[in-house]
């Protein structure tokens, strides 16, 4: 490794000199900016108490591009009809908007053009100064916390008290230390084989060369073992259980924005146990506990496994993931949990006293989910009008667009969409008012409906009259998706939206799910699984060959073997490669 530096200056940080193991490369430290956008309010931005031109324009008027197709109207019913021509102007607005603004690339034309307009259309998150660096938006980070707010909601019984590792600091907080001495990525031969191509390592700090080189953190086994040492002494310590919400440096030579970039936010959880049996029992646990997420809350149908040895995380007995199918039908894996066996505990010498006096090393397990979600749900759900959000995932479950054309229908037409507001929200729906008045109403529609805004409801001067509304629904576009004539009766009104938001969820998943499993493809012979490869698909078949030729098969189709499921079929079958009895399938695709 080369150890040429090259200089930055700048009043507001600290210069750290860093280096790769694939190339030297200089970059002030990132933290800072990373945490300016993961403040607490930036939730409170998308709160339901507050409309969007008084709480935040620039959302709304930093946008370009949020164009989708409006199909033509068919025929209604009078009542239907009477609405139309109230909100007729707004569709011809949103024609003439889509004809002199670009659309985002369809996702049949170019998936990964069209993923990364949606990324910079509904405003996620932007490139970095820095190749394969990101930086997450508001709303693209309330996103994110809406996922950690769920997680932790849901799972409150599986989470131990939070704790985040800092020399000599054992507290509950956002802030992390990022460096790792170097030493200690050495200590776990596998361990430190298996990143180093990822590490980025600091060499230089406040002008002077560095006794100890640091690593800036590409996972926290390390430095969470060198604590354990210092907090377990005894059985009675045990089990110890941590979590943090942190972020994590690795070199990736090839990025995709939340998908894989240098720097990402993740969750990651850590448990010391004085048993194998206990620590695999927490490895599927929370396995499980991230399939249950992915099915309930983002609506991703996961294939839930074992990998194999080859694909096994660098320092463990054996990992477990849960696999996604993206909407190019590439797989994403999406959460693993890892069970560590005494690797780390004998490298770091983490002991504990036993019930008989002897000294024994603990059974650890570490388990990870990433903003990678973020990127999965974009994928996964994700269509030509840009995002579409499961509601128990999106920061705003409802969007209020008020329509009038004349200046005195404006006070009744607000009056009426802050009354549906405060209705929603005292049934702790998260609702939204978009009472700007520099944009129109059909500009509004796109733009909400990019963002990927489950429900939107649509009031007008003839809504008002006649004490109801007009409701959209984001994943059912045009005429079908669109009701009139809903009560503004607060009994109704709120037991419609959410049926509606608990329809939308179902719908999303149950979609997935069809488009998975159409695209999953059983095989018995190494040519069958090259053909189903080769059309872009999943294939499934038998498997116990060796780790040899499952790297034969990512060299010769660029697939990798994603797991072992857990849902096996039972009996005896033969390997498709070897001809070898085994007793499992395993599912090969190419991945991100």
């Amino acid at each position: 490794m080369r150890k040429n530096h090259h200089s930055v200056h700048t009043p507001h940080h600290t210069i750290f000199h860093v280096k790769t193991s694939s190339r030297p490369y200089h970059c002030p430290q990132r933290h800072s900016l990373m945490v300016a956008l993961r403040l607490p309010s930036v939730y409170a931005l998308f709160s339901p108490s507050v409309s969007v031109s008084r709480r935040y324009p620039e959302i709304l008027w930093r946008c370009h591009h949020h164009v989708r197709r409006f199909s033509g109207v068919s025929a209604q019913s009078t009542a239907e009809k009477e609405v139309s021509q109230e909100t007729e102007p707004v569709r011809v607005a949103a024609r003439k908007d889509r004809d002199e603004e670009r659309r985002v690339t369809p996702r049949s034309e170019d998936f990964n053009a069209w993923y990364n307009d949606v990324i910079a259309d509904a405003e996620l998150a932007d490139y970095g100064p820095v190749r394969g660096t990101m930086v997450i938006r508001p709303y693209g980070y309330a996103i994110w916390e809406a996922i950690q707010g769920l997680f932790e909601h849901e799972n409150q019984g599986d989470w131990a008290q939070q704790h985040v590792f800092s020399a000599g600091m054992i507290d509950i907080i956002e802030d992390i230390s990022k460096f790792i001495p170097y030493s200690f990525i050495e200590k776990e031969a596998s361990h430190v084989e298996g990143f180093s191509p990822e590490l980025a390592v600091v060499t230089i700090g406040g002008g002077k060369e560095l006794e100890e080189k640091l690593v800036v953190r590409p996972t926290s086994e390390t430095i969470v073992n060198h604590m354990f040492t210092q907090w377990i002494h005894s059985y009675r310590d045990l089990p110890l259980m941590i979590n943090q919400w942190a972020n994590v440096t690795r070199w990736e030579m090839r990025t995709k924005p939340f998908v894989r970039t240098l720097e990402f936010l993740w969750q990651e959880g850590h448990t010391a146990h004085a048993t194998p049996e206990e620590a695999e029992k927490e490895a599927l646990q929370m396995i499980d506990v991230y399939t249950k997420f992915a099915y309930d809350q983002a609506a991703i149908p996961v294939i839930t496994g074992r990998k194999s040895e080859v694909e096994t995380f660098a320092g463990a007995d054996r990992t477990y993931t849960i696999e996604a199918m993206m909407g190019d039908r590439k797989a994403l894996q999406a959460g693993t949990s890892h069970d560590l066996g005494q690797n780390f505990s004998r490298a770091f010498g983490t002991q504990f006293t036993d019930e008989n006096g002897q000294r024994q090393h603990v059974w650890q397990t570490s388990w990870a989910i990433s903003t990678r979600f973020v990127g999965g749900i974009i994928m996964t759900h994700g269509d030509d009008a840009g995002l579409m959000l499961p509601p128990k995932i999106a920061p705003i479950q409802v969007i209020i667009i008020p329509i009038w054309r004349k200046a005195d229908e404006q006070a009744g037409v607000l009056n009426a969409a802050s009354s549906v507001v405060e209705v929603l929200k005292s049934a702790s729906i998260k609702v939204q008012l978009d009472d700007s008045d520099q944009r129109t109403p059909g500009w509004k529609f796109n733009f909400w409906e990019m963002k990927g805004v489950p429900l939107r409801i649509e009031i007008g001067p003839r809504d008002v009259s006649s004490g109801s509304v007009v409701i959209s629904r984001r994943d059912v576009p045009g005429k079908q998706g669109k009701v009139f004539g809903i009560s503004m009766e607060p009994s109704i009104l709120v037991a419609y939206v959410k049926d509606k938001l608990d329809e939308i969820q179902s719908s999303l998943l149950e979609r997935a799910k069809l488009f998975r499993d159409s695209n999953i493809v059983d095989v018995s012979s190494y040519g069958e699984l090259k053909e189903v490869i080769s059309l872009g698909k999943w294939a499934r078949g038998p498997w116990s060959a060796s780790d040899a030729e499952e790297l034969k098969v990512k060299e010769e189709t660029g697939a990798t073997l994603r797991c072992f499921p857990f849902e096996q079929s039972p009996g005896m079958k033969t390997c498709l490669m070897t001809g070898n009895p085994t007793e499992e399938v395993a599912i090969f695709a190419k991945s991100y």
